[in-house]
């Protein structure tokens, strides 16, 4: 398809013909080939190298022995001299291939100066078989794509015997950046580049310039060239000063690469040939083409940026995922409720937007990004950024200054326009205003906050009851943008009181780190602290592991069962009535939680409570009594007493000892009191998404039983918009349209790597906290929660299959508070995305966990099974 689309816009491809996979599929028909390939894939372990080598060389021999149908015989012997019985190459393309985000690049064969009608017989079987190379299997199955779909096009191209040849890069694949292509090129035929045998040269080009701005010739000691009677040879040269294409067709080349790439509208990798028209072999390849196109592919390795932002002026992007926890996308349906969150916020500052409109957060690779270029911008936002993630995102500090130190950005040079200056202005006195309510009688203050909210709650769930049942557009729509509305009662109200709590923190750890050269002890503060919801969930789920243990059939029946047979059952309810009551009292709580639970399109515990079979199973394991975490809690509490009297003492012992003493006290009361708010505002939203997604469920069901939805969650694959039209009935294929964002959701999931932050030119900044090379043993993270601890690592990159034994150190990307159950039972704790004031960090602290945050490929560098020794207060990670 892409190579007629590139051949329809007027580019040089060499002339060809196609056969399609109808004809893979009838050769498969007439050789009876499926039920060999099937029995070879019967349960085959795709992370073993020799089971998938083992199932290709039985897969691959059945074809070569297969024979062609007559038909098929006699129209391939007519379509060789249709192309002037030239050399042809026979190349491979597969459904799945070249997709936007897997590109399968090399993953079947390619037939190289095929000359002879029963030479091409020979290659086109054998292209045929190469759907079934091992690591065509492998990829297939990593990649969720299933093999009984998959089949196989021939493409028969007359040959370009090059001269030259290689790829080019629209935009450079390392870094990024949109404004440069990158050229490797090497002598005679590719396949030495694509297969790994040669040094090519290597060029960057300013693509808006049209400058080379760097140039490396490689030492290019193969060249592949074609044989007279079919076939190639690689031939050894010493070519390493010899420039495989002189300048100006690298230029050349690179315009070619821009009008290809506006044909497409995402950056490409292209596969090119370079042969002078003076020299041009065949028929059909055109006097004056020099230059020819053979590929031309998504670079499925660039992270994308948000649609319609320009390069230029330069914008600067941070992950919201990286600051959440979270690294998954999100459902449309979810997206649309964080922007309509962040709308909120603006109209706090009397802006007048929607979640549309709005100009915080961008959408890209189905995530969530930050604009915060006006941030960094401002002279004072420049000093005050690093500051911010140092507390939130830590792992993103060294990018940040090497963002922060480019010219094209002009960090610090703007100016703050006094009508944003008189909206600041205001904002901060309200929330002063509320600080200091709140700071007067905090005591008192935080049981009313809790109060008012759970009221708020209740109205929502009123106006949800009224609705639930009625197929009502308006009802609907109107129950989402409560989100809205939650969040200007959310920041206000919850936040400022948390606020109050958190700001003598601050004072505390100057004091610390002034009276004891450290801040550990105004961390210690923070242990066990009261009015934590998520440390209240994690309590009240070791409640139901105690009720359940004192029940003999509910604990063998935990014990026996997995944690999806568990989960059945409850929803069947049919547990023993013991644990099934307990653990139903837990989810009548906070069955509204889940993992990735700021996404409203993400299943719920009350909807898939298997994480919660498991993390109780891990609780049943805890024997120790010293260890049970309402213990451990009540420990915490006493050492937080015992710190702030430390500090206290410290204190006197300076001068003006008795007023810092006081002040000490006064701080620490207001931490204890309000600093375990700071959970309830982000709770506060995901009881009303609870509320709301329940609902959308409940009318999902009725639109499957009408037969307008495949499943009841499919609303979540609408946009806010979308879903207004799907509700007044606008014609639409609604069923097509929501099975293509599952499957880019879907393949959007395999993406490994995310950035942490990323700019409007494409540059994407992936590394965390970083070490030298001489600190070799060694991670460095951002330390969140004090002490020391030694144990064996156990890597989890799913909480819902964490198999986390007691004791064990926990090591994984980041955590929100679904996560934070198995933190009761976590030895200590290592992230590779969070900050000071994450939901982990805390809740670490609150448990006296010691825990680092923001160290680089952590789930990578460290291994189940390793052991280490984490530092809580200097933030070194010691492989033992």
């Amino acid at each position: 398809m892409n190579l007629a689309k590139l051949a329809n816009a007027g580019f040089a491809v060499p002339n060809g013909f196609l056969l399609p996979t109808s004809v893979y599929r009838e050769y498969v028909r007439h050789n009876d080939l499926a039920p060999l390939i099937n029995e070879a894939l019967h349960d085959i372990d795709i992370t073993s190298p020799e089971a998938l080598s083992a199932a290709s060389d039985q897969i691959r021999s059945q074809f070569r022995t297969g024979g062609l149908p007559p038909e098929l015989a006699s129209t391939l012997e007519s379509g060789w001299p249709w192309l002037g019985a030239n050399p042809v190459a026979v190349r491979s393309s597969a459904t799945a291939e070249d997709l936007p985000d897997l590109s399968f690049a090399g993953q079947q064969d390619t037939y190289l100066n095929v000359v002879g009608t029963e030479a091409l017989l020979e290659a086109v079987v054998n292209c045929w078989s190469s759907l079934w190379t091992a690591r065509a299997i492998g990829y297939r199955a990593r990649s969720n794509i299933p093999h009984d779909g998959a089949a196989l096009a021939v493409v028969v191209q007359e040959m370009v015997i090059s001269l030259a040849s290689g790829v080019l890069f629209t935009a450079n694949p390392l870094s990024g950046l949109r404004s440069e292509s990158v050229v490797d090129a090497t002598l005679g035929l590719g396949e030495a580049l694509v297969g790994g045998h040669v040094e090519p040269d290597h060029y960057v080009v300013d693509t808006y310039k049209k400058e080379i701005t760097h140039t490396f010739l490689g030492s290019k000691t193969i060249i592949i060239r074609g044989q007279p009677g079919g076939g190639v040879a690689a031939q050894e040269v010493a070519t390493s000063q010899q420039e495989a294409i002189p300048d100006e067709v690298i230029l050349d080349l690179v315009k070619t690469g821009q009008e290809i790439e506006a044909l497409y509208g995402f950056p490409q990798d292209i596969e090119w040939a370079y042969l002078p028209s003076s020299t041009s072999l065949g028929d059909s390849l055109e006097p004056g083409d020099d230059l020819y196109i053979l590929q031309s592919r998504p670079i499925t390795s660039l992270f994308p940026i948000p649609d319609g932002m320009e390069p230029h002026p330069l914008q600067v992007l941070f992950s919201f995922g990286a600051v959440q926890g979270i690294n998954d996308p999100m459902t449309p349906l979810g997206q649309d409720a964080i922007r309509f969150i962040f709308a909120g916020g603006a109209s706090l500052f009397g802006f007048e937007v929607d979640h549309e409109t709005q100009g915080i957060i961008k959408i890209a690779g189905e995530r969530l990004w930050g604009n915060m270029t006006a941030l960094i911008r401002h002279p004072i936002g420049a000093r005050l950024a690093p500051r911010f993630f140092s507390a939130i995102e830590p792992g993103s500090l060294q990018a940040l200054d090497e963002i922060l130190a480019d010219p094209q950005l002009g960090a610090g040079k703007g100016r703050l326009r006094f009508n944003t200056f008189w909206r600041l202005v205001s904002f901060a006195g309200t929330v002063w205003k509320r600080i200091i309510y709140f700071a007067r009688r905090p005591e008192g203050k935080s049981e009313q906050i809790r109060h008012l909210y759970q009221a708020e709650i209740a109205r929502l769930q009123a106006k949800s009851d009224q609705i639930s049942g009625k197929d009502s557009p308006q009802g609907q729509s109107e129950l989402f943008r409560k989100i809205y509305n939650g969040f200007v009662y959310a920041v206000p109200e919850i936040a400022t009181a948390a606020a109050a709590g958190l700001i003598p923190l601050f004072i505390l750890n100057r004091f610390s780190n002034h009276l004891t050269g450290s801040g550990d002890l105004a961390l210690e503060v923070t242990r066990g602290l009261p009015n934590n919801v998520t440390t209240e969930m994690d309590l009240k789920l070791w409640e139901t592991a105690r009720i359940i243990r004192a029940d003999n059939d509910a604990l063998h029946q935990m014990r026996d069962n997995t944690d999806e047979a568990l989960a059945a059952l409850y929803l069947q309810d049919e547990l023993p009535k013991t644990a099934q009551d307990a653990i139903a009292s837990f989810l009548d709580e906070y069955g509204m939680r889940g993992l990735g639970e700021i996404d409203i399109g993400r299943p719920r515990w009350r909807e898939q409570p298997a994480q919660i079979m498991q993390i109780l199973r891990s609780y049943l394991q805890i024997d120790d009594e010293s260890m049970a975490p309402d213990v451990v809690f009540e420990r915490g509490e006493r050492a937080a007493e015992k710190a702030i009297g430390e500090l206290e003492a410290a204190a006197r012992g300076t001068f003006g000892g008795r007023i810092k003493a006081r002040v000490v006290r006064a701080a620490a009361r207001r931490v204890r009191a309000l600093a375990g708010l700071r959970e309830s505002p982000k709770f506060f939203i995901i009881q009303i998404m609870g509320i709301i997604r329940k609902s959308l469920l409940d009318w999902g069901r009725e639109l499957v039983d009408a037969g307008r939805l495949n499943n009841p969650d499919d609303l979540f694959y609408l946009y806010y918009n979308e879903l207004e039209a799907f509700d007044e009935g606008n014609a639409r294929d609604w069923k097509n349209l929501i099975v293509d964002r599952r499957q880019n959701y879907e393949r959007e999931k395999l993406r490994m790597q995310i950035p942490r932050l990323l700019q409007s030119d494409g540059r994407a900044f992936y590394e965390g906290i970083i070490t030298s090379e001489s600190e070799a043993g060694t991670l460095v993270g951002s330390p969140v929660s004090p002490g020391v601890v030694e144990g064996s690592v156990r890597v989890v990159l799913d909480p819902q299959h964490a198999n986390l034994a007691p004791g064990e150190i926990l090591v994984c990307p980041g955590t929100d508070p679904a996560w934070t159950p198995l933190f009761l039972a976590a030895g200590g704790l290592v992230l590779e995305v969070g900050g000071m004031m994450t939901h982990g960090a805390i809740v670490a602290r609150e448990y006296g966990i010691p825990a680092v945050v923001g160290v680089d490929r952590a789930t990578e560098r460290l291994i189940t099974g390793m052991l280490i020794k984490v530092d809580g207060s200097s933030g070194v990670i010691e492989i033992l």
